[in-house]
């Protein structure tokens, strides 16, 4: 049985400025396996976020395929697509992009009350958003407006708004940026704790190395290419026999520092 749930073959995407033709992905060949945890990492400006929103549908792409759970987004419509995502996948961006005006639990309801697909009745919709309020320990928290909570409760209500609808995948871009180092450890403990609980796919762009190889594996992108998958690191011209430690390969052999 194919456990494979994200799959991309020879993706390209170019970003026409006016002036010049940006290749921001110049072939990208990656698969994710159900359930995995995996890391996208590279330097400013390689093509991290630019994978994320296209593998998600977020945004189109010049050639290729990718493929969510054997769908074929490409083939799919605008609304179609919407609609896969909608029911599918979940997101979590470095600001939040909560609405000030609306409680926690009114931000986490509100994809289910707009979803017109399954169109779930609010008294249901604000008992699932409940739930995901209480899955990431902010239950006591509800019905306050973003402004009254702090940075990482703020980060929990995006987490349980891209949880509700019970997705296979959560993209995360940059979901610890704009956080202390240990509020970002407790999101990275929340995610990695879901992922246990729910064997959810987690795909997340992270500039921190940290960050990184807590999960199960690390795609390094450098120039629009993936450099290293995390399952090649001979790839990036280091020797084959790295051994794997807690089923990750350490971070010289993805060409990251040494923890200090």
């Amino acid at each position: 049985m194919d456990n494979t749930i994200i799959r991309a073959h020879a993706v390209k995407k170019n970003y026409n400025t006016g002036v010049v033709v940006v290749e921001a992905l110049k072939g990208i060949d990656m698969t994710v396996e159900r359930g995995e945890m995996v890391a996208v990492m590279g330097p400013s400006g390689c093509g991290k976020t630019t994978l994320l929103n296209t593998l998600s549908g977020l945004d189109t792409i010049n050639s290729g395929i990718i493929e969510i759970d054997g769908q074929d987004l490409a083939k799919m419509n605008d609304r179609k697509r919407t609609a896969y995502r909608a029911a599918n996948m979940g997101f979590v961006f470095q600001f939040y992009n909560l609405l000030p005006v609306l409680s926690a639990v009114e931000n986490v309801e509100m994809p289910l009350l707009l979803d017109t697909t399954q169109r779930i009745k609010p008294k249901l919709a604000r008992e699932m958003a409940l739930d995901a309020l209480d899955s990431v320990g902010l239950a006591d928290q509800a019905f306050q407006r973003p402004a009254e909570l702090s940075g990482g409760q703020r980060q929990r209500v995006t987490i349980a708004r891209a949880l509700v609808n019970r997705p296979a995948i959560v993209w995360a871009d940059e979901p610890t940026g704009d956080l202390d180092s240990k509020t970002s450890q407790d999101i990275v403990n929340l995610m990695l704790r879901l992922n246990q609980e729910n064997n959810q796919t987690f795909v997340i762009v992270t500039h921190s190395a940290e960050i990184g190889e807590q999960f199960n594996r690390i795609i390094w992108m450098r120039d629009g290419l993936i450099e290293s998958n995390g399952l090649q690191p001979q790839a990036i011209d280091i020797p084959q026999a790295i051994p794997q430690q807690n089923g990750m390969f350490p971070r010289t052999a993805i060409g990251l520092p040494q923890a200090a």
